[in-house]
């Protein structure tokens, strides 16, 4: 650390706090950043800027935020009044304008990244960048802002791509600008709860970074801990992580469709093998129980910004120099949970019959429950499916806006209703598609007395068979079969589990040793592999990753073999 950053860190005053994009991210962490009154080298709190640009999907959000209201919808406990307060009090403002920025002394950046293809999407972030960078060539002599990437980055971006285009505006990292990233961890529904609590990576370009980025997080990160360590480490684990995610949920699929075709309950399965793994949980009984176990819930699909797309990222660069992805677990995952949506129609079909030119009503649009959140929903893709076989489909959900951005990306506005009872009042078939506490509590009677209801398929583990027994209507659920599992199938998912796992971490070695041959070219930025285990471990939902080692026996249970278990042994 040279002399000059030294003399900065200690004498680090942090007066005016800038945060770009108030989304799930972006929205919780300026309210709470504002609502804690940060004194770092003053003995005023620091103000809090939001700045949004003028669009026309989100350029509202700038007026609703300086009237003292949260941009989020559903529920999400505290978040209104937090945002309130702090408005009420002058440490939370909003603007369109990126000069306001010019004289910060934090930014976040909380813009959405998404993939394209098998690389990133950084479109929109890199605009944000762009107007950022301009605006920092007025900043005033000697400051050194410290930038921090709430957004999910695929490895190495920091390296490459994020310091390149500061350096395009004349801004070198060390000298002009700070450059870190602390990947988020929130849950939609649970949004200040997981900032406050959770374990929550800081990382950067240059030592001192994560060590300041520290000291203001600590403020708001009051019952987790702050993990210190260097940009590329933390782009990993973060990516991994939501890809470790898909991939378990890919294995829970893969076994819950052999226990729907053979009658087997894949409940008592789930919870006798994570009991063997030590990964207990409450999702099994619960529908609004996060799962963190071992093997998790299958639905009828992987929805949210992050699963479907972070695997990918983490195998961005590998991709893109030609290494051979024929036995990836993460890759052959996202194909098994895409198929999903076609798998719950399936098995509607197979209970109800053809679906054909049926009316069907999917309940829940957001893909997570108490939620507003649309992006990459699966129910959205079922809706397509079913209006290919000429269904005459309704959509409903209690939280989603009739002019959800991604209703529009479908075209499915027209299907859609905030009106449970118009939603269910001609379906012949229900399927539950989003495990709303809503659903759950009074709402339950509607669905219930659906008066032309046949059929319910229970896509999302929100009801129990007997809550329809004597009613009529038949049900059918996502893993709810009668018979119980032999002490051969239990073993037989126990072993392919324990074989993804160890394909899995050899997966991810290959994965670190290319980066680091790539792209590492300083001590501070090398990625260790057991640093990588344990700040993965440090995520809530779960990301215990094994030690690495060889896969020679490939689990087998009368003639079936999983997916994921092939590619671990052929690796």
């Amino acid at each position: 650390m040279n002399d000059i950053l030294k003399d900065f860190a200690k004498n680090w005053k942090v007066e005016k706090i800038g945060v770009i994009g108030p989304g799930i991210v972006g929205m919780p962490m300026a309210g709470m950043l504002a609502h804690a009154r940060i004194k770092i080298g003053s003995d005023v709190p620091a103000r809090i800027i939001v700045v949004q640009r003028n669009s026309v999907n989100s350029g509202w959000k700038v007026g609703v935020i300086n009237s003292g209201k949260s941009v989020i919808g559903g529920i999400e406990p505290t978040l209104d009044e937090i945002v309130s307060d702090s408005v009420k009090n002058g440490l939370l403002t909003a603007s369109h304008d990126f000069n306001a920025l010019s004289d910060a002394d934090v930014i976040l950046v909380a813009v959405q990244t998404d993939k394209k293809g098998f690389g990133p999407d950084y479109g929109p972030m890199m605009g944000a960048l762009d107007s950022l960078a301009k605006a920092l060539q007025k900043k005033p002599d000697g400051k050194i802002p410290v930038i921090i990437f709430e957004s999910t980055l695929a490895p190495s971006s920091m390296l490459t791509v994020i310091r390149e285009k500061f350096r395009e505006f004349g801004l070198e990292e060390g000298k002009d600008v700070l450059l870190g990233n602390s990947p988020n961890r929130v849950m939609p529904g649970r949004l200040v709860q997981r900032v406050m609590e959770s374990d929550k990576l800081v990382a950067g370009l240059h030592p001192v970074t994560p060590e300041l980025i520290h000291r203001l997080y600590g403020h708001i990160v009051t019952r987790g801990k702050l993990y210190q360590t260097n940009s590329l480490t933390a782009e990993i684990v973060k990516t991994l992580e939501n890809a470790y995610r898909d991939v378990r949920i890919a294995f829970s699929a893969e076994i819950v469709r052999y226990c729907d075709n053979n009658n087997i309950d894949f409940y008592q399965v789930r919870d006798h093998v994570n009991k063997m793994l030590a990964q207990q949980d409450n999702a099994s009984s619960d529908p609004n129980a996060v799962p963190t176990g071992g093997i998790l819930i299958p639905t009828i699909g992987v929805g949210g910004h992050c699963l479907p797309k972070d695997g990918i990222l983490l195998w961005w660069r590998g991709i893109e120099k030609g290494m051979d992805t024929s036995n990836s677990t993460i890759l052959k995952s996202r194909e098994i949970n895409d198929e999903s949506p076609g798998e719950i129609i399936r098995m509607a079909e197979k209970k109800f019959g053809s679906l054909d030119s049926r009316k069907v009503a999917l309940l829940g649009t957001a893909y997570r429950f108490n939620s507003e959140d649309t992006r990459n929903s699966p129910t959205l893709v079922t809706a397509k499916l079913l209006i290919e076989k000429n269904c005459d489909v309704a959509l409903h959900d209690p939280y989603v806006k009739s002019d959800d951005q991604n209703l529009l990306k479908y075209e499915l506005t027209d299907y859609f209703t905030n009106d449970l009872a118009s939603a269910v009042r001609s379906a012949e078939y229900i399927i539950m598609c989003t495990a709303h506490k809503k659903y759950l509590d009074h709402r339950i009677d509607i669905i219930q007395q659906a008066p032309k209801l046949k059929g319910l398929a229970d896509g999302c583990n929100i009801y129990q068979p007997e809550m329809f027994s004597g009613s009529g209507v038949k049900y059918i659920g996502i893993g709810r079969g009668t018979g119980l599992p032999d002490e051969q199938f239990i073993k037989f998912v126990s072993d392919s589990f324990n074989a993804m796992e160890v394909g899995m971490a050899n997966e991810l070695k290959k994965l670190i040793d290319f980066l680091n041959d790539e792209f590492v070219k300083e001590d501070f930025n090398k990625v260790n592999f057991g640093e990588v285990q344990k700040l993965a471990a440090s995520c809530s939902t779960g990301c215990l990753i094994r030690d690495p080692g060889p896969v020679k026996v490939m689990p087998e249970y009368n003639g079936f073999v999983l997916r994921l278990a092939e590619c671990a042994v052929n690796r």
